[in-house]
């Protein structure tokens, strides 16, 4: 997990500066050339930020980095260095919202589906393996040779790994690069892709607009902290005392007798802080706990 930094020190893991850098067509095909031993070449200019949405009431996505090759084939790169448990999850929702958006309405042919790719870069072993790169495409259980030919694959690449024999000396470096993004870490590597990444790197960081956009996004960030602070100690006051209200009623109750269980359990799931506010009132008044499970059933 990397830790607050100014933008001349962040590391390419970063999420903000991927964004920033990998918005240049030539970075962008040089960081998917890397990752799938290919040579790619972009159809046009990647998407940032990109957001995909299907309904008002479903959960929207925000893609690090969108971009489409010459061949029509999609991508997602994520770039990922909070630790995060739903990984696996979130990239099945992040495929899913981007198939819906990749047909025409009208078109009846789903073999016009675009092949696709969600490629989420972490700086930990998400599977716990030890390898630099996971790929996933769909296979037959009852025929392991048979795939799923369906056009879509997820790989999770891990800056930590150590399986360096079985992936590529460019995409070894490469990974080591996103989590130590230094001058020594670019001049040490013989690929040409990693020193023109690095050049843009230090082009951003020098950017005084990209500084203003940095700057701007770690104050939107920390407003986030302060309000969602507040909130949080504001739930946790409302709580509070809505457990004293919950233990004043079952005082006032046990004084007329023994609480039956189903009562102290209707009491203690009750979340309406002026409900229970009205039924503290009622055990007060109340001359027995019959008399109170009455009230409240009215």
């Amino acid at each position: 997990m990397e830790e607050k930094k100014a933008l001349k020190d962040l590391n390419l893991i970063n999420r903000f500066l991927f964004a920033e850098v990998m918005d240049d067509p030539e970075v962008n095909q040089d960081a998917l050339s890397i990752i799938l031993g290919q040579n790619i070449r972009l159809l046009s200019s990647p998407q940032t930020e990109k957001e995909h949405r299907v309904s008002p009431l479903a959960k929207s996505i925000r893609m690090d980095v969108f971009s489409v090759s010459e061949e029509g084939t999609v991508y997602d790169m994520e770039a990922q260095s909070t630790y995060q448990t739903d990984l696996q999850k979130r990239s099945r929702y992040y495929q899913s919202l981007m198939d819906s958006s990749l047909l025409e309405p009208g078109v009846d042919n789903y073999n016009q589906l675009n092949d696709s790719y969600i490629i989420v870069i972490a700086d930990y072993d998400i599977f716990g393996l030890e390898k630099y790169c996971y790929t996933f495409k769909a296979m037959c259980e009852e025929h392991s040779s048979l795939p799923l030919r369906d056009g879509a694959v997820r790989i999770f690449l891990n800056t930590r790994g150590k399986n360096e024999s079985e992936v590529s000396d460019e995409l070894v470096e490469f990974l080591h690069y996103m989590e130590n993004t230094t001058d020594k870490v670019a001049s040490e590597t013989g690929s040409e892709r990693i020193q023109r990444i690095h050049e843009r790197v230090n082009k951003a960081k020098r950017s005084e607009a990209v500084g203003m956009r940095f700057m701007r996004e770690m104050e939107e960030r920390n407003a986030a902290r302060v309000e969602g602070r507040m909130e949080g100690r504001k739930e946790g006051r409302m709580e509070g005392r809505m457990e004293v209200r919950r233990e004043d009623i079952l005082k006032l109750l046990a004084n007329l007798g023994d609480v039956p269980d189903n009562l102290t359990e209707q009491i203690q799931g009750q979340k309406d802080e002026d409900v229970l506010m009205n039924w503290l009132l009622l055990a007060a008044k109340a001359e027995s706990i019959e008399d109170f499970a009455s009230e409240i059933r009215k």
